[in-house]
């Protein structure tokens, strides 16, 4: 051959090689197909289209309807793009961890229907940053626009997943375990051992023990000399309890979104001896979802007939509650006879749909004001707020709106008043109290007369007093009035205004009335996911295989193989304790030598035997258990 044909010879191997390497390349890539080698790579195919590179759409043929199913095919492959990153396991965990991040804001700052007033004093507090809160929604994260796209997204994501595994674990359940490999001894566990019983008595062996052992079986004859064998499958419960946990947070999540929708939470404090009834006009604030209807109020009412609270008295923790219960008398319905209960910390009252939970405690100091033509203007307790808990330190307010004064002009009175049950004094705190229980009680006054606002129709907090029209009274030297009262005591106030007297100290109690339609279910929710967690950490999905065939000495040559999906110290552990069991129905040994043959008899011969039983015994060269490396040795 010349050196020319050697040539093109080679040229034409190497482009042929290009060409092979070129089609696979085309076969493995994902994207569109360029267009022959024409004039330097126009992007045009030989039918007239045009290849999009990287595009989902492929080839765009000419004209509005190539552009149009060009567009459709496009549209499509980014949708299923867009499906298979929202549903997988990554992006899950990813949304997972931004709902737990974005749950942050709202553990941290006040949410407008937890506690509106700690959203107001915030407001004016923060006057910078209150404007940027309610622009971003940080009052209401729960109800805002991007706390419900992560959980949308989480949502459809859970969804996605566990479908598609749903159908796959159906198919798993249904379909048969895996044959047994032709080289068992390959596995990462394994055993033989020879034994005189017949190959089909010990796979049927094999196969009991196995379903006795909660595995699921196959088996199959011997075939191409191969040996029957027995293949068992255990450990579904992982990945059922896998699913468990996801479907688990579909429930959670569905039960969350439930309990806001259709939720309702109000609040009422009441004093010794009043009574509530469920009307949405006795709340002192009440909040709903959205899609909640307040004709769906339960119809029910209650009394308070006694609060107790108790305290530590000694050690490091001195003042520490001990105890909290409200003894009540309820009634169902507007002619329900009156029944008796206790409601206490974690232990609400249960009526219809609502739960009645104790949430506060407080003392409303007892007082008498007369004005100043001696006439009672105000009498009955008013509740003080604890503005700490170590010892119940309250403040609150006294509003005497039908007043006269010595003249017998209308006036109205106001007093901010400062309420200790274990009276103390310092310089740093001043009027404090030491102790939360009544041990020394003493209420402090400043008095205020003129126009209280309460006729311009503008709501006004009950446990705050606006001072804007009024003039705080004072002493005969001239400074701010002010008084500290024991329980029996009266002062009279200046320019003969009237009187007040602190007659004695009632216990208030603050309720909660709720309806959460979705709390069952995310208990369910809850505890299915813990189990269904671990299920799936702590089982293991394993295989085992056995196989026994004639060898040429016409002994049965026993093998056991065992495979976990992940790597674990259980499987040749449990292997070795099935390889122990089947040994009862096929024990290790070696058939004797018929007539005839050298050695037959005699001493030779029952030498022979017992150096062939021991090799052939368990431990020998091939044991009949996994070594410690998971193989035999």
């Amino acid at each position: 051959m010349s050196d020319t044909d050697s040539t093109t010879t080679e040229s034409r191997t190497a482009d042929t090689d290009e060409l092979d390497v070129a089609r696979a390349g085309a076969r493995l890539s994902t994207a569109p197909a360029d267009t022959d080698a024409d004039a330097g790579g126009s992007g045009t195919t030989p039918s007239g289209g045009q290849a999009v590179p990287g595009s989902f759409g492929g080839v765009r043929r000419p004209g509005a309807l190539g552009a149009a199913a060009w567009t459709l095919r496009e549209t499509a492959g980014w949708l299923r793009w867009f499906w298979r990153q929202l549903t997988s396991m990554r992006v899950a965990l990813i949304l997972l961890l931004l709902l737990s991040l974005a749950a942050i804001p709202g553990s941290m700052i006040p949410q407008q229907d937890v506690d509106p007033l700690a959203v107001e004093d915030f407001r004016q507090r923060h006057e910078t940053l209150a404007p940027l809160y309610d622009k971003l929604q940080l009052f209401d994260v729960y109800s805002s626009v991007w706390f419900s796209a992560v959980y949308i997204l989480l949502f459809v994501s859970l969804i996605g997943c566990i479908v598609p595994r749903t159908w796959q674990f159906a198919g798993q359940l249904r379909g048969r375990p895996p044959g047994a490999p032709r080289r068992l001894d390959r596995m990462p566990a394994h055993t033989t051992w020879r034994t005189t019983a017949e190959p089909e008595r010990v796979l049927t062996a094999a196969r009991s023990l196995l379903r006795r052992r909660r595995f699921r079986t196959d088996a199959a004859d011997a075939a191409r000399g191969a040996g029957g064998w027995v293949a068992a499958e255990k450990g579904y419960l992982r990945e059922l309890g896998n699913l468990v946990f996801h479907i688990s947070l579909v429930v959670m999540l569905l039960a969350f979104a439930a309990g806001q929708l259709w939720k309702s939470e109000g609040g009422k404090l009441i004093v010794e001896g009043d009574g509530f009834s469920n009307t949405l006009t006795q709340y002192d604030d009440f909040t709903s979802g959205s899609l909640y209807d307040t004709g769906d109020l339960d119809s029910f009412g209650f009394t308070l007939k006694d609060f107790e609270a108790t305290f530590e008295r000694n050690g490091p923790q001195r003042g520490t509650p001990r105890e909290f219960r409200a003894d009540v008398t309820y009634w169902e319905g507007a002619d329900g006879t009156e029944k008796k209960a206790r409601i206490e910390v974690n232990h609400p009252l249960e009526v219809g749909d609502s739960q009645v939970y104790l949430v506060g405690h407080g003392y409303a100091p007892v007082v008498t004001v007369t004005d100043g033509q001696g006439n009672v203007a105000f009498r009955g307790p008013v509740p003080f707020l604890p503005q700490e808990s170590a010892g119940l330190t309250s403040t609150g307010v006294i509003k005497v709106t039908d007043s006269l004064d010595r003249n017998g002009k209308p006036d109205q009175l106001g007093f901010q008043g400062i309420f200790t049950p274990t009276y103390g004094i310092d310089e740093v705190r001043g009027p404090h109290s030491t102790f939360p229980e009544l041990d020394y009680p003493v209420l402090s006054l400043n008095a205020f007369h003129g126009d209280l606002g309460l006729d311009s129709g503008i709501p006004q907090n009950v446990y705050q007093l606006d001072t804007d029209k009024m003039k705080q009274f004072k002493g005969e030297d001239g400074d701010l009035f002010r008084a500290d009262l024991r329980p029996g005591e009266s002062v009279e106030l200046p320019d003969g205004a009237g009187t007040l007297t602190f007659e004695g100290v009632d216990e208030w109690a603050s309720f909660q009335v709720s309806q959460e339609p979705g709390e069952g279910w995310a208990l369910a929710g809850a505890t299915a996911a813990v189990l269904g967690l671990a299920a799936s950490l702590f089982v293991q999905r394993r295989r085992v295989w056995v196989r026994a065939r004639r060898d040429g000495d016409g002994l049965t040559v026993v093998e056991m193989a065992g495979l976990g999906r992940s790597e674990s110290a259980k499987v040749p552990e449990e292997l070795a304790d099935l390889a122990l069991a089947l040994q009862a129905d096929a024990p290790p040994g070696e058939a004797p030598p018929e007539d005839g043959e050298p050695g037959a008899g005699g001493p030779e011969a029952e030498e022979k035997t017992a150096a062939d039983r021991t090799a052939a015994a368990p431990g020998a060269a091939e044991g009949a258990g996994p070594s410690s490396r998971g193989e035999t040795e």
